[in-house]
């Protein structure tokens, strides 16, 4: 049997936690016996809600009772100490005890707790915000979505690379990497970006494909792999996306219910309908990774429910077996 990746999980941040959270390790621990979860929280809590639900030897609950809330500002969060779920998971990787952390809570002090106490890989500047998209073709790593909102062309230049790394360690094939832009020629876009293209341009690398600008209308189709911006844009991007899908679920519910035939339409299309769903469900899509720290750290978000949860714990997994942080040390 191959070495268990050991994942440290904040099970109180969120909503509802720490309920959604056992019930994802325990959606998890069914299609993935290779994971060993150590898991901060409120002992008591945590093993009523396990309840023999996962195998002994995958889990180690450590009490703890105090959390990071959401309405804490990234610096309240930092002076409550080292004994919130948060603090003590992010601890566990840095003192080796686990591979990865994962946390459902307040983004930005898991941010500022995480840099607290991990190192960042030489040479990089700052972590990004990166996460999967859906594509005509597949998936496609974005970022930054909110980490940074200013950039210089060293860290755009550097978030390509770390993007690119993360691509390869969840897909393993060789990405086409493009800056986020307003055009598609050459002399479009503000000085740091022209800057960052020059850079890309000029890297030598067998890890990756320079394809050079991407506009805001090509994002879904397919032909970027790695899609690259500072925090601000990457950011407004995403949210016009995650409000997209919404709209367009919603109008398509509202065309198939509202009268008998658009009900009937849909019995005879339920099961494509389904697929559809599906396609645009962000649960599918669930954890975004900061890279740049010398260990992942993942942000479930913090209003999914377990399901979502899920498949944010299969993509720890999946980074560790991919061997992210090498694959960044290699290229930069």
């Amino acid at each position: 049997m191959s070495k268990k990746i050991r994942i440290a999980i904040d099970a109180m941040g969120g909503d509802n936690s720490p309920k959604k959270i056992i019930d994802g390790i325990i959606q998890n621990h069914k299609s993935d016996k290779n994971n060993f979860y150590k898991i901060f929280g409120v002992k008591n809590e945590i093993e009523s809600l396990i309840d023999s639900k996962i195998n002994k030897d995958n889990f180690e609950i450590i009490n703890t009772l105090n959390k990071v809330s959401s309405e804490d500002s990234p610096l309240e969060a930092a002076k409550k100490g080292k004994d919130t779920s948060m603090w003590l998971a992010i601890e566990s990787v840095k003192n080796k005890d686990c591979d990865i952390v994962i946390s459902a809570g307040n983004t930005g002090a898991l941010l500022v707790i995480s840099k607290l106490n991990l190192k960042m890989i030489e040479n990089i500047d700052k972590p990004a915000l990166s996460a999967l998209w859906p594509n005509k073709k597949g998936m496609s790593v974005v970022l930054d979505l909110g980490a940074n909102i200013e950039c210089s062309p060293k860290n755009l230049f550097d978030f390509s690379v770390m993007g690119a790394a993360l691509f390869r360690s969840l897909y393993s094939n060789i990405p086409n990497v493009a800056l986020l832009n307003i055009g598609s020629e050459e002399l479009k876009g503000n000085e740091i970006i022209k800057e960052t293209f020059k850079l890309l341009n000029n890297k030598v690398t067998s890890d990756f494909n320079f394809s050079g600008y991407i506009e805001g209308n090509e994002l879904m189709s397919g032909n970027v792999d790695v899609i690259v911006s500072d925090g601000f844009t990457g950011n407004v991007a995403l949210k016009t996306a995650e409000g997209t899908a919404n709209f367009i679920t919603e109008e398509l519910k509202k065309a198939l219910g509202g009268n008998l035939i658009g009900k009937i339409s849909s019995l005879l299309n339920i099961s494509n309908l389904k697929k559809f769903r599906k396609r645009l469900d962000p649960r599918h899509y669930n954890g975004a990774i900061f890279i740049g720290l010398d260990s992942p750290v993942v942000k479930s978000h913090g209003g999914t429910d377990f399901i979502g949860f899920s498949n944010s714990l299969d993509v720890c997994s999946r980074i560790i077996k991919g061997n992210l942080i090498e694959k960044i040390k290699k290229n930069i």
